[in-house]
């Protein structure tokens, strides 16, 4: 996690290379543990390369389906482990087919920015 230097008012935020590094590790295990994980990627900030001190990581997964709520769904994923703080994202295969259909500001974004680790 970012720390605070004790002698100093420097904070030490952890770069792109080292969360996306991370971040892939991390998903290598939980893939393990959401064998309905169709696609996973990473977008804002840490995607478009402006992250700072303070920045989260946007994080979006596709799953083949989920009986949980949309609200629910991340729940289920360790995303503590990761070396910043992260908000992900859980849509199930007909929901992102949806947001494609629509084409929306959100799936434009998506679009634009998103990386993904498959």
């Amino acid at each position: 996690m970012p720390a605070k230097s004790l002698r100093s008012s420097v904070f030490k935020w952890p770069d792109r290379a080292t969360v996306v590094g991370a971040l892939r590790a991390w998903l290598a295990a939980e893939r393990h543990r959401h064998p309905g994980l169709l696609r996973f990627g990473y977008f804002g900030s840490y995607a478009r390369g402006d992250w700072g001190v303070g920045s989260d990581l946007d994080l979006v997964a596709i799953v083949a389906d989920s009986a949980e709520p949309f609200e629910r769904r991340a729940a289920g994923w360790h995303t503590e482990e990761l070396p910043v703080p992260a908000e992900l994202l859980v849509y199930t295969r007909a929901e992102w087919a949806k947001l494609e259909e629509e084409g929306g500001r959100f799936l434009r974004t998506m679009e634009a920015e998103a990386v993904w680790v498959d």
